[in-house]
């Protein structure tokens, strides 16, 4: 008696045969990942000269198109925060690359993102808070030795950063000595290392021009981030494209008059509902000290909806917000965070994270976000 197609019998050799295919194809597999799992040490070297090629020859500025590109190298706080490092900025001007600030993964996250270290050509404090200079040490050991510099970077802030530079000058002194003495002057020259002060006062109104060429200028003006004086916020202008980077600040006139008509406004921001949480959960615990810091930390930094309305009004094209205070470890905390703020200003906004890359390509109103993380 014949069995035609598609009879039970049928059927049921035909399922048998395709699960001892599946079967036999899932057990090369494992066969696979173990063999590999076993030769990952041989694998790993064999791949690891292409890897090590790819990595040292990144240079995301020469793929870049000509403009104005600023990265949140540090988008963070003092808080420990696994998301968010310490305030970091890197703006790539044309050829210029420049860096704001240096909280404490600055030098990681500027090379992570793509960014050459060595190229670095000077780099701009806002204040001297801890979380704004604690990666500066680092930052200046990966520019000298990187690039191969045989000059120390320009390390520009207002009155008091020659002290932070010479501190820290003192303090790797004898790495210095110790590199050079390894490696020989000709690879890694004793006069590239470290850094050299310029100060600038920017008085109590207008701005400073700190740096200007033929196509990039950048100015600094004093905020109101007090009882630490002085505190400065920069305008940065490429060609025809503009930032305001507000360092750490109240609402302020300041950040408003230079903001005016701006590209982008990266401005600090503090929720004070969310950090009110953190008070009372201090409180329960016990730790009156840690809720009066808390508490403390509340009136010297603008709140999202305030850094709104400075965008608002100046009529910047996009609103980025850095040195976001307290963290947000769980999801949907960017929206509490943020409160009515997009409805304040109703241009692109965003919370500020590590990696971060907006570009502002010359000759253009366009300006894009990207992640290099």
């Amino acid at each position: 008696m014949s069995r035609w197609p598609g009879t039970p019998v049928e059927s049921a050799r035909t399922m048998t045969r395709t699960r001892r295919i599946l079967l036999a194809g899932m057990l090369s597999l494992m066969l696979l990942a173990l063999l590999a799992y076993l030769l990952r040490g041989p694998l790993g070297m064999a791949v690891l000269p292409h890897f090590a090629q790819q990595r040292m020859a990144a240079d995301l500025a020469a793929q870049l198109p000509d403009g104005l590109h600023v990265g949140l190298c540090g988008s963070g706080s003092p808080f420990p925060d696994e998301q968010r490092a310490g305030p970091c900025t890197v703006v790539l001007a044309g050829k210029h690359l420049l860096v704001f600030d240096a909280g404490n993964a600055a030098s990681r996250n500027i090379g992570r993102m793509g960014f050459n270290q060595g190229a670095i050509e000077a780099i701009y404090l806002t204040h001297f808070h801890s979380d704004h200079i604690d990666g500066l040490g680092e930052l200046l050991l990966q520019r000298w030795v990187a690039g191969a510099n045989r000059t120390p970077v320009p390390v520009y802030g207002p009155n008091g950063v020659d002290a932070v530079v010479q501190g820290l000058m003192q303090t790797y002194r004898q790495d210095q000595g110790y590199r050079v003495a390894h490696h020989g002057d000709a690879t890694v020259a004793a006069s590239g290392y470290g850094a050299i002060a310029q100060t600038f006062s920017p008085g109590t109104e207008g701005h400073v021009v700190v740096f200007k060429d033929a196509e990039l200028e950048v100015a600094a003006f004093s905020v109101d981030h007090g009882p630490v004086h002085p505190a400065v916020g920069y305008r940065i202008r490429y060609k025809d494209r503009s930032m305001v980077l507000s360092g750490d600040t109240k609402a302020s006139q300041a950040v408003l008059r230079e903001a005016a008509g701006a590209d982008l406004l990266v401005h600090d921001a503090l929720s004070q509902p969310l950090l009110a949480v953190l008070q009372q959960s201090a409180t329960a615990l016990g730790r009156t000290h840690l809720a009066k810091v808390f508490h403390d930390i509340t009136d010297y930094h603008a709140s999202p909806q305030q850094a709104a309305t400075t965008a608002r009004d100046a009529k910047v094209r996009y609103l980025l917000l850095n040195h976001i205070v307290p963290p947000l470890p769980l999801p949907g905390m960017e929206q509490l965070f943020l409160a009515d703020a997009p409805e304040i200003y109703r241009g692109p906004l965003r919370v500020g994270r590590d990696g971060d890359l907006l570009s502002l390509p010359s000759g253009s109103t366009a300006i894009t976000l990207s992640s290099r993380f």
